[in-house]
């Protein structure tokens, strides 16, 4: 399954060449993953309140094109591997439109307990709805 979400680019997330700044990519991944996640019927503040957080252990980005200030960007995102103790993600960011590559890039978040930080199996509850992906 894959969630598109749309965003503007903005001023601020541009750098003195007229592009945006690599590390905004990175934040629209976490967009796209919280989109994702909301999808699929699970809210970080649910997690957090379970004691459960989703840290990233390993990100990349492979960058194809630049996006230029007020850009209609579409960040899709697909999670490719789940397991009861990680999600792995995908995410594709184009010109909405025009549906050029302009970068895309791969996370694997860990399921962790918010007290000790250890890596845990995540609970029944939340297996399940990540199963329907």
């Amino acid at each position: 399954m894959s969630v598109k979400v749309e965003h503007r680019v903005h001023f601020y997330e541009t750098d003195q060449m007229g592009v945006v700044h690599h590390a905004n990519y990175f934040r629209w991944f976490e967009l796209g993953r919280v989109e994702y996640l909301r999808a699929i019927g699970v809210t970080l503040v649910e997690l957090i309140n379970d004691n459960i957080l989703f840290p990233i252990t390993e990100i990349d980005a492979k960058f194809h094109a630049p996006a230029r200030y007020d850009d209609l960007i579409s960040i899709e995102t697909t999670a490719v591997e789940l397991t009861k103790v990680k999600l792995v993600f995908d995410y594709k960011i184009s010109i909405v439109g025009d549906e050029k590559i302009l970068v895309t890039g791969h996370s694997l978040n860990v399921f962790t307990d918010a007290s000790s930080g250890k890596i845990i199996r995540v609970p029944e509850k939340y297996f399940e709805r990540f199963r329907l992906i």
